[in-house]
């Protein structure tokens, strides 16, 4: 029997122990018609998963999620043509930094750490300079917590006739919404999240004609150039390039035990973890960065509690050795810290956690 920790930090996610198990497979090599069967199933699976039909399909790669962000914005923006990324927060800010490594023209709408975009400053710009030809944003800031207006941003894309690249990496399989209401054009996400399986595969989600446009652009990048892996997929059931085995073994049982639960029902049970989770912390005497409104309720950030004797390293110690995880961040100079409640975990995890956090409390002396 496995030692069960519970990872509040916002991924990797805490995994069921047949999603570990089902890594612990024979040896076999990724060019086998068996492990391209295997690579189909997964991709049809999360492109249904992400509301898309026949017209859409999922790539996987090897890799993080930054690795998806990369490719997604490389291989997507025309040549020549600037994208406007919507930036919130670390994500947002990564986003304008793959940009400009791959000298993107960008236009940048920087709001701040934890403040709400506008759409009304999106369609201003979008009137104002018809050389921009994709929008990027992030769906769930995890800097934040924050939820982003996304279907509000694809409206304007569609009204606009605009390239829509979203990184929904902590929200997929956490937060039911679909490809097609979003009107999102290239979807990134990963393995190790709300599906709940286990890092170094990544995807993305588009239309065959999304993909099938990329083939006119000049790549900007060799491993990473999004046209390269869709046509060797389509033609091969394959990867281009080494594919993490193991891992997609177990994203492969992620995705079974999330057809099982149910969209609605994991959505539900994530609600009830925050609900649980929030509560308690108000009761121990924290405070929340944003208003609910605002949040994902997947991840929450905590302002620091204001006593001479709290020590986030102290009490982040002390529950590392009860077996809880959690994760520091500062916001806009503010100390805070970030509590997911995502992954295989449940209310009474919830109410463990809250537990063993005042006992922490009192062993620190902060009554």
């Amino acid at each position: 029997m496995l030692k069960r920790n519970i990872l509040l930090n916002p991924g990797p996610a805490t995994t069921t122990d047949s999603v570990k198990m089902a890594q612990v497979v024979s040896d076999i090599c990724p060019r086998e018609k068996e492990f391209g069967n295997l690579m189909s199933y997964v991709s049809e699976k999360l492109t249904q998963i992400a509301g898309g039909d026949k017209d859409y399909t999922t790539v996987l790669l090897a890799g993080s999620g930054t690795a998806v962000m990369d490719a997604m914005i490389n291989s997507a923006v025309p040549p020549e043509k600037k994208v406007l990324i919507i930036n919130n927060g670390a994500y947002g800010k990564r986003m304008v930094q793959i940009a400009t490594a791959y000298r993107i023209p960008v236009v940048e709408l920087n709001y701040g750490l934890g403040i709400m975009p506008k759409p009304e400053d999106v369609e201003r710009e979008l009137a104002r300079d018809a050389s921009i030809e994709a929008i990027a944003m992030v769906h769930h800031e995890t800097t934040t917590g924050m939820l982003n207006p996304v279907p509000q941003v694809g409206e304007l894309s569609a009204k606009y006739h605009k390239i829509f690249l979203v990184d929904t990496i902590s929200s997929f399989a956490g937060i039911p919404f679909s490809i097609k209401d979003y009107h999102i054009d290239f979807m990134a996400s990963t393995s190790n999240k709300c599906i709940q399986g286990m890092p170094g595969c990544a995807f993305i989600v588009a239309k065959h004609a999304a993909f099938q446009k990329l083939q006119s652009y000049a790549p900007r990048s060799f491993y990473l150039n999004l046209y390269q892996h869709y046509e060797y997929f389509s033609k091969h059931q394959q990867t281009p390039f080494t594919p993490p085995v193991q891992v997609l073994y177990a994203l492969k049982q992620s995705i079974d035990e999330f057809l099982s639960e149910g969209a609605l029902a994991r959505h539900a049970r994530y609600m009830a973890n925050w609900k649980c989770l929030v509560q308690g912390m108000l009761k121990l005497g924290f405070s929340k960065l944003l208003p609910d409104e605002m949040e994902s309720h997947i991840l929450t950030t905590f302002h620091y509690l204001q006593h001479p004797k709290f020590d986030f390293d102290q009490m982040h110690d002390l529950l590392y050795e009860r077996g809880f995880t959690i994760y520091p961040g500062k916001i806009g100079g503010k100390d805070t810290f970030r509590l997911a409640n995502m992954g295989a975990i449940y209310p009474k995890d919830m109410e463990a956690f809250i537990e063993n956090l005042a006992i922490v409390l009192k062993i620190m002396g902060i009554s």
